[in-house]
C-alpha cells in the first residue's frame, strides 16, 4: 500500500501546540469552534502526546508539553481562523472561557476579524473575508488609516 507524503485531510502547513493542559485546550477548542477529535494518543497517567484535532477543513496537532522541556519557555502562537460569521464564532469562543484581545470589527484590509485568547495564551484571530480589492486601494486605505 502506498503511503502518501502528505496525510489525508492535511495541509502542507499543520500548527503543532505544546501545552500544559492539552486536554483543557481541546475542550475549549471543541466548545469554540465546534473542533472535532479526530485521533487521541496518551500515556498510562492520561498526558496527551499527540491529539489530531480538526477545525472546519483544517488540522491541528496537540500535546501536553514533556517535563524534559525544563525551563524553557513555551511557545503560544497566533492563528488567523477564517469563518463564515466571525461575530458568532467570536461570541462562541468567548463563552467557552477565552479571554477577549479585540471585539469583531471591520478592517481596512477587507476583514471583520475579532480575537481572543485560550487558557495557554494561544490568541485566535477570527475573520469573515468581507470584500476584494486591488493592491491600490490596499495600500490606499493603510495610509490613510496611518493618519
Amino acid at each position: 500500500m502506498k503511503v502518501e507524503g502528505i496525510p489525508e485531510g492535511y495541509h502542507t502547513i499543520t500548527p503543532y501546540l505544546s501545552v500544559l493542559d492539552a486536554s483543557g485546550l481541546i475542550e475549549f477548542l471543541k466548545q469554540a469552534f465546534d473542533a472535532k477529535e479526530i485521533e487521541m494518543h496518551t500515556m498510562p497517567d492520561g498526558k496527551i502526546i499527540n491529539a489530531q484535532i480538526r477545525i472546519g477543513d483544517s488540522m491541528i496537532l496537540i500535546a501536553d508539553a514533556p517535563k524534559e522541556m525544563g525551563e524553557r519557555k513555551l511557545m503560544p502562537t497566533m492563528l488567523y481562523m477564517y469563518v463564515n460569521d466571525a461575530d458568532a464564532v467570536y461570541k462562541s469562543a468567548i463563552q467557552a472561557g477565552g479571554k477577549s484581545i479585540m471585539e469583531p470589527a471591520d478592517q481596512f484590509y477587507g476583514d471583520r476579524v475579532g480575537a481572543v485568547e485560550d487558557m495557554a495564551e494561544n490568541q485566535w484571530w477570527i475573520a469573515t473575508h468581507k470584500e476584494e480589492m486591488s493592491q491600490e486601494d490596499l495600500i490606499k486605505r493603510a495610509v490613510q488609516r496611518k493618519r
